[in-house]
């Protein structure tokens, strides 16, 4: 091969070409550019051979030498080819560019240099042809434009400027081919590669035959981790090239939504601000424009943006509103069939999110749902019921609220009537809560059942409540419940209506019914059964009801209870009572009631306010009145008989007392065999005792 090139090549152009004088190699390379311009101009089978032979000394004798001025000048020489060639340097190119390549790599920066300086050459002569070597090229870009030396730098600038030149003329760009290379750089941390690489993006998508959105999934995450680089230019370089590609593809093929969600899901946890915001603004742009194509992907959506919602930084928290603003609207109009398990799944999650904005949201999502699948509700029940009762024990109160809101919408069906299933089942759910955490029952019981009865009815509540507790083996808790929801009866503003029908129930069959419904587990309450007769002004039942609490085991817990009826007596509730103690032979048990209930009382402050209340309005010469209260008697007597009628409505007030003291007496019952349970002594010992 050296034979052959020497004699196209004199031997003192060989020997200039190696030469540690610059202007001698140039020499050197114009003869060889001389030399192959005279041998293409005859492009005989002889002459071509020629040229690839001359080709070969150059690249096997100078560019692949030891000596650096060999390897300048096999690269001076391989460029004056490649000029002299002119059009026809694509039929040798693939001997012509590797060597050139190869010496990107060189330890000597000059070499570099040269080699940077050669192909510009050689691509500014073969344009479009020389794109077949597009990858090793763009590879080699990649390293010089992080060279430590500032000329090879500023050749690779040359070199890049004339390569996208070439390619945005090219027709035919193979750029699919170069995606996985793109790819690849786009994840690497140099800055010079990242503004390099995302200049090549954003050129590529200004050229009208190149769709680049197209394979936006597979370098949309490298571009994303480059707001986050720490120079300024690559920064703002990424993201105006995002912008530019958002404007494509949120209007693009369908295809591309899922791979791209799930790119910017993924990136919803970057550290930087900027990474979050903008995941945040292509999902406001998804939602607008894509509508309808992005319902299918609403689940991950919706997992990122409650996410963000719980971020530490205001403008991240303010724009996740945004966005959950718009996703919530749209699943809420699409009519077409979602896939409400996964946005359930997703939704809670998020009910044990630390953050209150996100629960808050999450919840917003089930009531929502809930409209939604009404008629299949039973199939998510499974998954969404347990979340909803454990979050009634959220510290945070609106959390408790919504939370109820989407319980009551569960409870009733598409009419908004009641749906007794569901109802029950709540309820239910419910009791079983309190049962489980009497510290739960003290704290949260109260908002709970007022918020419940301000959403659905009252009545149906307290007549739900009587009947699951009636059927309650637990006397303690029963007991601790009822006295709950008395106490909530008796105070609450969102029962005033449920107080109301009570205090027909001498008159009304509904009133009636509602009492005796609610008289039957309030019965393990003695307090709380009595202050019940006065609410629904069974004042005969409620005076003989005075003479039973005498056998109530007396202790600081029923003290108490009578204390807080007797402020209760004096509030808002109760001016009824007050006021028909004016009317003594009217309501000649009331006045009994009234002074059986200070008899029970220590003289204390409860004592003194209630016998204040009746020396203003009686004095005890008036309870001559008052006729004999035979109900003790007929109800002993009587016991399992039934009683005659004692009203309007037939209430038989005989039977409700026998009702109490045979509750009572299991109550008492139950309590002493706690108690012998705990003893060290025997059953015997303990009657002999």
């Amino acid at each position: 091969l050296q034979m052959a090139a020497t004699v196209d090549l004199q031997q003192q152009t060989l020997r200039n070409l190696g030469n540690g004088n610059r202007d001698k190699r140039k020499q050197a390379a114009q003869e060889v550019e001389n030399e192959v311009k005279d041998l293409i101009s005859n492009p005989t089978p002889e002459n071509i051979a020629r040229i690839h032979n001359i080709i070969g000394i150059l690249a096997n004798n100078y560019a692949y030498s030891t000596q650096s001025n060999h390897r300048k000048g096999g690269l001076k020489g391989l460029a004056a080819t490649s000029i002299a060639l002119m059009s026809e340097t694509k039929n040798f190119q693939s001997e012509l560019l590797p060597p050139v390549l190869k010496l990107f790599g060189d330890q000597d920066p000059r070499v570099r240099y040269y080699a940077c300086e050669s192909l510009y050459n050689i691509i500014k002569v073969a344009r479009a042809d020389v794109l077949v070597f597009f990858n090793e090229m763009f590879d080699g870009l990649c390293l010089l434009c992080t060279d430590s030396e500032d000329d090879v730098r500023q050749g690779s600038e040359l070199f890049d400027s004339l390569l996208k030149q070439v390619v945005a003329e090219a027709e035919d760009f193979q750029v699919d081919k170069f995606i996985p290379l793109l790819r690849e750089k786009t994840q690497t941390q140099n800055p010079f590669v990242r503004a390099l690489v995302v200049g090549w993006i954003t050129m590529l998508d200004s050229v009208p035959s190149i769709h680049m959105a197209s394979y936006l999934p597979e370098f949309l995450g490298g571009v994303m981790d480059m707001l986050s680089d720490s120079h300024k230019d690559v920064r703002q370089q990424a993201s105006h090239a995002l912008q530019e590609l958002l404007k494509e593809v949120a209007q693009g093929e369908e295809s591309l939504l899922g791979p791209i969600v799930l790119i910017l899901v993924d990136k919803v946890e970057a550290e930087v601000v900027v990474t979050r915001l903008t995941v945040l603004s292509w999902l406001q742009a998804f939602i607008n424009l894509g509508q309808e194509r992005v319902l299918q992907y609403s689940a991950v959506i919706l997992g990122a943006v409650l996410t963000c919602m719980s971020d530490d930084e205001k403008d991240i928290r303010e724009q996740a509103d945004i966005t959950h603003s718009l996703l919530l609207k749209l699943v809420a109009s699409a009519e077409q069939p979602l896939k409400f398990d996964l946005i359930l799944q997703r939704v809670t999650h998020q009910l044990t999110n630390s953050w209150v904005p996100s629960r808050l949201a999450a919840l917003a999502w089930v009531g929502m749902l809930l409209d939604k699948v009404h008629d299949n509700l039973h199939q998510y029940l499974d998954l969404l019921f347990p979340a909803l009762l454990k979050t009634l024990s959220d510290p945070d109160d609106e959390v408790v609220r919504l939370d109820l809101e989407v319980l009551a919408r569960i409870a009733v069906n598409k009419d908004k009537l009641l749906n007794h299933q569901n109802f029950v089942m709540v309820l239910n759910a419910l009791v079983q809560m309190f049962e489980q955490d009497r510290e739960f029952l003290e704290d949260r019981g109260a908002l709970i059942v007022r918020k419940l009865c301000l959403m659905l009815n009252g009545g149906e509540i307290y007549r739900c409540f009587a009947e699951l507790l009636t059927k309650n083996t637990d006397v303690a808790f029963v007991s601790l419940m009822v006295q709950t929801l008395n106490l909530i009866l008796l105070t609450s503003g969102e029962l005033y209506e449920l107080r109301s029908l009570l205090k027909t129930s001498l008159s009304s069959k509904e009133g009636k019914d509602l009492f005796v419904t609610l008289y039957s587990s309030w019965c393990h309450s003695p307090v709380a059964t009595f202050s019940l007769c006065l609410l629904a002004q069974a004042y005969e039942l409620a005076a003989a009801l005075i003479g039973q609490l005498a056998t109530v085991e007396v202790s600081v817990g029923f003290l108490m209870q009578i204390d807080k009826l007797v402020q209760l007596i004096e509030s808002p509730i109760f001016i009824h009572l007050r006021l028909q103690l004016l009317e003594p032979k009217r309501y000649p048990y009331l006045l009994k009631a009234m002074y059986g209930l200070l008899m029970l009382l220590p003289q204390s402050s409860a004592f003194k306010l209630l016998k204040s209340r009746l020396e203003s309005v009686t004095t005890l010469g008036l309870l001559t009145c008052i006729p004999d209260n035979d109900l003790v008697a007929a109800a002993n007597k009587k016991r399992g008989l039934k009683s005659a009628a004692s009203s309007k409505q037939n209430i038989s007030f005989e039977q409700l007392l026998i009702q109490f003291q045979d509750l009572q007496a299991k109550t008492r019952a139950h309590l002493d065999t706690t108690l012998h349970s705990h003893s060290l002594l025997n059953a015997s010992q303990m009657r002999r005792n």
